[in-house]
């Protein structure tokens, strides 16, 4: 007979029923009273909640209209930090008028992008449409918004899909950056884009398949891919899209960012299927220690990668925030722990403990604190004195030639 099934005879005897119900109740108390790690490390799924807005905001993928607009007037008014952030930008090879596209049918990348068929030439073209958007929005210089445009229906004409091990990814990178720019061009360019609908076609058939159900590698993975999700749900107005980039957000997040009041160990993505000890160790790069609110399930590893993952859950909030469903208040306290930590010891504030990453970590964040400071600081009033120092002196923000660009330009001290 099989561990908990009640024999079919007893159905008929109500003591015996009665007895093997309760051996049945005692037995699951008893395994759940011996398995405390597993109960913590996955918690029952939440119900779904809707999050997807009655009506989208448009452009409203990472920056609005009223983001745009005070940027567009700090620029012109030659004001810092946003006048030297916009020459930065403007001086780019992304905001080159001469630039060709690179487009593929089949983008095919391996592990940190070997080999690179398309690659490169997806990511950064990518980046270019956006950044000849942001130009045009902010110069009125339609001369951008026809780059814009070339750049985006190049690609929506050729390619296909994407291959090898880091396709999720890769498909990730640059599904973020095409529906910003694509928001901005559909929704304030008067002089129209023939080519949207087929664009549109590109993002739901191409990307939204390759990142809606995420991944279970490094979390940096899945959070650019929900980035990606979101912000090609918002360009579709898909509501079940939406509905479920938030839910893998909800669900990443608390396992890709630690805190103490988490317990001994961090939290598991929902369905990773990391229930002991050893596994999550393995998996958090080897850091057996958890004792700092902020740590990353990538800090270990490098602060490159953790920037990442810091980067995309920022943009994710950023746009359900446009969309009227703020996220912030949910993940503030990781978020802004996370940024304050890796600041610190960027800094050199203070040496690294030698039980944490071994004493030592590597590289840097990188150009991605903009969004993030701006919106737990500037916005909700929270002390980031670490964050702040670090973004001050990495100003103006430039790019990382994946995923984000111009950070100081759109984000610096934005109240909008």
């Amino acid at each position: 007979m099989r561990t908990g099934t009640i024999p079919r005879h007893a159905l008929r005897r109500p003591r015996v029923l009665a007895l093997a119900l309760s051996a049945l109740v005692a037995g699951a108390l008893c395994a759940t009273l011996m398995s405390p790690a597993s109960a913590q490390k996955t918690p029952a799924a939440a119900p779904a909640v809707a999050a997807a807005p009655a009506a989208f905001t448009h452009p409203g993928v990472l920056v609005s209209r009223p983001q745009l607009d005070f940027v567009k007037g700090r620029v012109q008014a030659g004001a810092q930090p946003w006048k030297a952030a916009y020459d930065q930008m403007a001086a780019s090879r992304y905001a080159s008028l001469s630039r060709v596209p690179k487009p593929r049918a089949v983008v095919e990348c391996g592990s940190y992008s070997n080999p690179n068929y398309g690659c490169t030439d997806e990511r950064e073209d990518a980046i270019a449409a956006y950044t000849t958007a942001l130009a045009w929005y902010i110069t009125g210089d339609s001369r951008y918004a026809k780059k814009s445009i070339e750049l985006m229906d190049a690609w929506s004409a050729v390619i296909r899909d994407h291959t090898n091990s880091n396709a999720p990814l890769q498909t990730g990178w640059a599904g973020s950056s095409w529906p910003r720019a694509a928001e901005i061009i559909k929704y304030t360019y008067p002089g129209g884009w023939p080519g949207s609908g087929r664009f549109a076609t590109m993002l739901r058939d191409v990307y939204l398949p390759e990142v809606t159900n995420g991944s279970h590698s490094n979390g940096n993975w899945e959070l650019s891919m929900t980035e990606a999700a979101i912000g090609i749900a918002v360009f579709l107005e898909d509501r079940a899209a939406y509905d479920k980039a938030v839910a893998k957000f909800r669900g990443r997040v608390p396992a890709y960012i630690y805190l103490t009041s988490d317990g001994s160990l961090p939290r598991s993505a929902p369905g990773s299927g990391l229930d002991t000890r050893d596994e999550i160790v393995r998996y958090w790069q080897g850091q057996s220690v958890f004792a700092w609110n902020g740590l990353s399930q990538e800090t270990c590893r490098d602060l490159t990668h953790a920037g990442y993952g810091f980067s995309a859950i920022s943009h994710i909030a950023e746009t359900s925030r446009i969309q009227g469903q703020d996220l912030y208040p949910e993940i503030a306290d990781r978020l802004r722990h996370a940024l304050g930590l890796h600041a610190k010891y960027q800094l050199g504030v203070e040496p690294v403990p030698g039980n944490l990453c071994g004493g030592a970590l590597k590289d840097r964040l990188g150009p991605v604190t903009e969004v993030g400071l701006n919106a737990l600081a500037g916005r909700m009033g929270h002390a980031m004195t670490n964050t702040q120092r670090l973004t001050e002196q990495q100003r103006p923000a430039g790019s990382n030639n994946l995923f984000v660009a111009w950070e100081t330009l759109t984000h610096a001290g934005n109240p909008a």
